[in-house]
């Protein structure tokens, strides 16, 4: 069994998935799987080219630990699919990973076995059948063909009767019959709410105390709905651009939406086309998440900045925020030194940052040494900490089925870690800005919490106000932290954690 199935099989004990003795429902593994050569390729003509790269993309998440939102695109262009499959593949593959939980608990229910017993090609084909058949319009028998000839042509044909049998079985029920089902077999309200939502339970419970400590307990189903639907396409507008945000959202396909000043969202089509349209200059509108924006001008503009401040982003792989930090820096005649540990992210954050680059220096060292920091103190320090992720799962859905409980040790010690050394390296006066993209209590209250009790000189700014007078319009940030913590189903953007302090 791979080190995913086995992730697998935890995830849906937690989600209140009958257990058993593993026994084989297709036979055994065999080599029968897409895109592996050896003619499988020259049998596809029955079944669609959007279903197989789908297919593809499910694979390569669990096999290769692929980002679905990197494998798709990439998969997409190897079919040279033309816009319609390209869309229908999206929503194949997206969809079935954003509700694989879900859907696992339904193949079980159907089935009467464990999805631990199902071979994972087999469970991957069935996932993209279930997903038609409840959470798409296709009809029950395209989804059900489709899938058969799915089965026989990347996994064990002599399962091709068991992927039949299951599908129509899911075909008879509703969705609501199916949740009451979930429901009925679940071993408490937590498992049942888990398996309905697709989310692993201990991230529910993580979500729920975030929520609690607002305020807002109420709001834990209307979260996980909103992890579970597709967000739109968030763009940034940088200083510079030769537009503002309102300008460029004159162009077609663009929107003045969001909570940041200088965010639009796309409202369809190519992100591509409508950036080119808009009028700005090369590079400086991208795609990026509005609180990624606005925590990167939290920071920024929490203060008036002054000619020749010397700026941090400690952990800046892939690159947006960096970008951020360094139109505005230009802007305020400070300068911006990016470290990022991994040499292949740094070569991201290079080509981020090209339109900014005259004010941004990128370098490569481990955020913990003295090498990251280079002579000299920074009047402003970003350290967007790595973390579980668990406030980007609308969009990377494959995120929540990689990360376990016992993965949240190692990520607050390092987060520690990294905050200890920029403390060090922050100047008298300067502001330093801990950012996650994670609500779990571990990763913010706690961490910042924690910082100030070991570091009397150091003192928690307002970031609730801070976060306020950036945005665009007012915003919902209950709560009597200072911290500010963002919310897809609130904000529209990832949940990001924003907390900002300043050194005597």
């Amino acid at each position: 069994m791979s080190a995913q199935d086995r992730d697998r099989g935890r995830d849906q004990r937690r989600s209140g998935g009958p257990r058993g003795p593993r026994r084989s429902d297709d036979g055994p593994r065999g080599a029968r799987r897409s895109g592996d050569g050896g003619g499988e390729r020259k049998r596809s003509g029955r079944v669609s080219q959007a279903r197989l790269v789908a297919y593809d993309v499910l694979r390569d998440v669990d096999d290769r630990d692929a980002y679905a939102n990197l494998a798709l695109p990439a998969r997409i262009r190897e079919a040279g699919l033309d816009e319609r499959d390209a869309a229908l593949a999206t929503e194949l593959a997206a969809g079935s990973l954003r509700l694989r939980g879900r859907y696992d608990r339904i193949i079980e229910l159907a089935s009467g076995r464990s999805i631990e017993q199902v071979d994972g090609r087999t469970r991957n084909v069935l996932r993209l059948g279930v997903h038609q058949l409840l959470g798409m319009r296709t009809a029950d028998h395209a989804a059900v063909n489709e899938s058969v000839e799915l089965q026989r042509l990347v996994a064990n044909q002599n399962a091709a009767g068991f992927v039949n049998g299951v599908l129509r079985a899911v075909g008879r029920a509703t969705n609501e019959e199916w949740d009451a089902r979930i429901a009925e077999e679940a071993r408490n309200a937590d498992e049942a709410l888990a398996a309905r939502t697709s989310h692993p339970a201990w991230v529910l419970r993580a979500l729920r105390d975030a929520l609690k400590l607002e305020g807002r307990g109420a709001e834990l189903e209307e979260l996980l709905e909103s992890d579970n639907r597709p967000p739109r396409v968030s763009l940034a507008v940088l200083l510079g651009a030769g537009v503002d945000a309102e300008t460029a959202a004159e162009a077609r396909a663009l929107e003045l939406a969001g909570p940041s000043p200088i965010g639009l969202e796309l409202a369809g089509g190519d992100p591509a086309r409508a950036i080119d349209a808009c009028g700005a200059r090369k590079g400086f509108v991208r795609v990026q998440d509005q609180g990624s924006q606005l925590a990167a001008l939290a920071l920024t503009r929490v203060r008036p900045a002054a000619a020749g401040e010397r700026w941090l982003d400690l952990c800046a792989g892939p690159g947006g925020k960096s970008a951020v930090l360094g139109a505005e820096a230009l802007a305020a005649g400070a300068t911006v030194r990016a470290n990022e540990v991994s040499d292949h992210r740094a070569d991201l954050v290079r080509r981020s940052i090209e339109p900014v680059a005259e004010a941004v220096e990128v370098v490569s060292h481990d955020g913990r040494d003295d090498a990251a920091y280079g002579p000299g103190s920074f009047d402003r320090i970003l350290v967007d900490a790595p973390c579980s992720g668990l406030g980007a799962l609308r969009r990377r859905p494959e995120a929540r089925w990689r990360k376990e409980p016992g993965d949240l040790p190692g990520l607050t010690g390092l987060q520690r870690e990294l905050l200890e050394a920029a403390v060090d390296h922050l100047a008298p006066g300067g502001v330093l800005a801990y950012v996650t993209c994670s609500p779990h209590l571990a990763e913010t209250r706690v961490a910042v919490d924690g910082l100030l009790k070991r570091h009397p000189e150091l003192t928690e700014l307002d970031a609730k106000q801070a976060v306020q007078e950036v945005a665009r319009g007012p915003l919902d940030l209950p709560g009597d932290a200072l911290s500010a913590q963002l919310w897809p189903h609130r904000h529209g953007t990832d949940a990001m954690f924003i907390s900002l302090i300043t050194k005597a």
